[in-house]
């Protein structure tokens, strides 16, 4: 493995999505060879003609690497598998309609390269899972091929950290943390890490690695339940959550802002508890806190939805003759990401209810599936738009709204996100999240 150290290597990335296709660039943006697989045709061909088709990435980054310096090819055949002198593992990790984990993706393709592995090669895995998948999945089937792990090939697990909108961390200066199976595999995936990351972090196992990544997550998800749940209490009680969590960030210790919202959304957040919870019934032990956070975040679709149907009551106005209009469908701020978005919860949600007049404006997101219907956003969003609905529901806060020239059009409007902070004039027509009014 001298060549994984200090040598001329080759890449091999399986899985060309969000965590994937970052990685893939960055190590051919760095020089070296990156083979591309994924069972996805129409990613490869779109790779392989430069196309780039995440919004996070540089369009002519991803065409220069394929194009002018040939360093990133993609492939759907897994026999290039043993071209590769490192193979990372980069596929989702869903889980279940019993929210069970989900971990055939990493096991099909795990599958795949030992069929195709040679001795000598670094296996690390990066996708989301619960501790022991590596260990106890992945390992198993790399050593059916009769190879020994830590000697003639070597394996480890590094946590994806990707944060998709966010323009001050990406790959490169993200740290991350890896753990082999053997300390031979620590020592290799750290270096080979190093060739494009900034800081690179060992911890004594892959399941150490595995557990923080759920750490990570759960921590979001705990806080971000923690005001969400205290958001409908000061619904109820008069208190304005969005001035609370303000004054409570004025202490320079101790606390950090966390703020309410519609749900959560993204591959990780919503899905995480529930594989660590999956885990922990494995050895008898039940994880309350974690799971019913996880269950305080799935419920705020159902909270807005009260929110809009109130609104609509008020208003006299039937949910068969209902217009809504919902403000952005990703599931978070400037993104093109759709994942368990909250915004199309919500959209199902009334539309289960009878509201099917549902229109909607995101910019990033051109059109979504929602119950049987395919709804197409606006193009623009113009002033008489906005004034044909009876309600406008602002779900995502893409940085792109003209939150005033929305407030002064609309009916009634819906702000799950604090959007509105900025309207210092009449606020009577705006209906704010957890302000207790």
């Amino acid at each position: 493995m001298k060549s994984v150290l200090d040598g001329e290597i080759t890449v091999g990335v399986i899985g060309l999505g969000y965590v994937g296709l970052p990685l893939a660039l960055e190590f051919a943006s760095s020089g070296i060879r990156v083979i591309g697989i994924d069972v996805s045709a129409d990613k490869v061909k779109k790779l392989n003609a430069g196309r780039n088709y995440i919004q996070d990435l540089d369009d002519d980054a991803i065409h220069s690497v394929v194009k002018k310096q040939k360093k990133l090819t993609a492939t759907t055949s897994f026999e290039q598998v043993r071209d590769c002198d490192v193979i990372y593992i980069c596929v989702p990790t869903p889980f279940t309609p019993n929210k069970d984990p989900d971990i055939s993706h990493i096991v099909s393709a795990t599958q795949e390269v030992a069929r195709n592995m040679r001795p000598g090669q670094l296996i690390i895995l990066k996708s989301t899972t619960f501790p022991g998948t590596t260990e106890k999945y992945v390992k198993p089937i790399l050593d059916a091929t009769k190879m020994i792990c830590g000697k003639d090939y070597f394996l480890a697990f590094s946590p994806e950290r990707i944060d998709p909108g966010n323009k001050v961390w990406d790959t490169k200066n993200t740290p991350v943390v890896v753990g082999g199976v053997t300390h031979a595999c620590t020592d290799l995936a750290i270096a080979v890490n190093k060739r494009i990351i900034s800081q690179v972090v060992p911890v004594s196992s892959p399941s150490v690695a595995e557990m923080e990544k759920l750490l990570e997550n759960i921590f979001r998800s705990v806080n971000i339940a923690l005001v969400n749940e205290l958001a409908q209490l000061c619904d109820r009680i008069g208190v304005n959550i969005w001035e609370v969590v303000e004054a409570a960030s004025t202490k320079p210790f101790g606390f950090m802002p966390f703020f309410p919202g519609p749900g959560i959304g993204g591959h990780c957040i919503l899905i995480d508890p529930y594989y660590l919870s999956w885990m922990a019934r494995e050895y008898d032990f039940v994880t309350n806190f974690i799971t019913l956070a996880a269950e305080v975040n799935e419920s705020m679709p159902f909270y807005v939805r009260g929110m809009i149907e109130r609104e609509l009551a008020k208003q006299k106005v039937s949910m068969y003759q209902a217009k809504v209009l919902l403000l952005g469908m990703a599931f978070k701020r400037d993104v093109d990401d759709l994942r368990h978005s909250p915004a199309l919860k919500v959209a199902e949600l009334l539309i289960e209810d009878g509201i099917t007049n549902i229109s909607y404006f995101d910019p990033y997101i051109p059109s979504v599936d929602v119950k049987g219907q395919t709804l197409t956003s606006r193009k623009t969003l113009t002033e008489k738009f906005v004034q044909r609905h009876d309600v406008v529901v602002i779900t995502t806060d893409h940085s792109s709204f003209d939150i005033e020239m929305i407030v002064r059009n609309a009916k009634v409007v819906i702000d799950t996100r604090n959007s509105t902070k900025i309207i210092k004039g009449s606020r009577k027509n705006i209906v704010l999240l957890g302000d207790g009014k």
